[in-house]
């Protein structure tokens, strides 16, 4: 049986394998989709010697960057994104696979959220600088959006600290875009530090979470009049494309 799967870590909340292994079900396809959550990359290559049946990887926090140095190559959008999070195995040569990343992340945040700009969203804060937020942003700039990250840390002219967002900064940014972790289960009452009471109806906030549903940072949007989407779409159409990739 072909087997695919799931690297992060934590996976307590991840929705991949519900999702695919009610899609093998249903399409009679013979396999299984395995979480295999390793709490340091470094597992990888015993991971894939105690499994070399794998047809392909999904990669999510935080290895979407880390799991680049394991790859024998990569696609040209993914390294211009600069973050993986699919894997397909090549098993040509059964003693040392061939491993090629992906990004799907990237088709799957704009085919989300392309039905919901309207003219005045020219530009965007993304909430984090991890490869999540790498997807986002080249997503972005494919739609001609101007963003800037947003970190606790900030490093160069493309990131702001969370200090620094003020109230003309919420004006001149309609997108707002949260690619932590904050607001999962285990903490539903965190959310990103920004001053949501400068936004309002013109807003549009994204959040990759999708479990909850409407996370903390959503409702805050919500009750100033922001439209407002989780990522659940988003992960079932980068789940569709990554399964399109494993089998062409």
């Amino acid at each position: 049986m072909k087997t695919y799967g799931l690297i992060g870590y934590p996976l307590s909340q991840s929705f991949s394998q519900k999702y695919f292994s009610s899609k093998f079900a249903e399409d009679n396809i013979e396999a299984r989709y395995l979480n295999f959550p390793i709490a340091s990359i470094e597992e990888l290559p015993q991971l894939i010697a105690h499994h070399p049946y794998i047809g392909g990887l999904n990669v999510t926090i935080p290895y979407k960057e880390k799991v680049m140095a394991y790859l024998s190559e990569m696609d040209v959008i993914a390294e211009e994104a600069g973050a993986v999070n699919v894997v397909k195995f090549d098993w040509s040569n059964p003693l040392k696979p061939k491993l090629i990343g992906f990004n799907t992340d990237i088709i799957g945040f704009t085919n989300s959220i392309k039905p919901l700009l309207k003219e005045h969203h020219k530009s965007a804060l993304i909430l984090g600088t991890g490869g999540a937020a790498k997807a986002v942003g080249f997503a972005l700039k494919k739609m001609d959006i101007s963003y800037q990250f947003v970190s606790r840390s900030p490093q160069g002219d493309k990131q702001l600290s969370y200090d620094a967002i003020d109230a003309a900064a919420m004006a001149h940014n309609t997108i707002i875009i949260n690619t932590t972790p904050l607001g999962m289960y285990g903490d539903l009452e965190a959310k990103p530090d920004i001053p949501y009471h400068n936004c309002g109806k013109e807003h549009l906030f994204f959040d990759l979470i999708y479990n909850p549903e409407v996370t903390a940072f959503l409702k805050a949007g919500q009750l100033q009049g922001a439209t407002i989407k989780n990522g659940l779409e988003m992960l079932h159409l980068q789940a569709e494309a990554a399964w399109e990739i494993w089998n062409k």
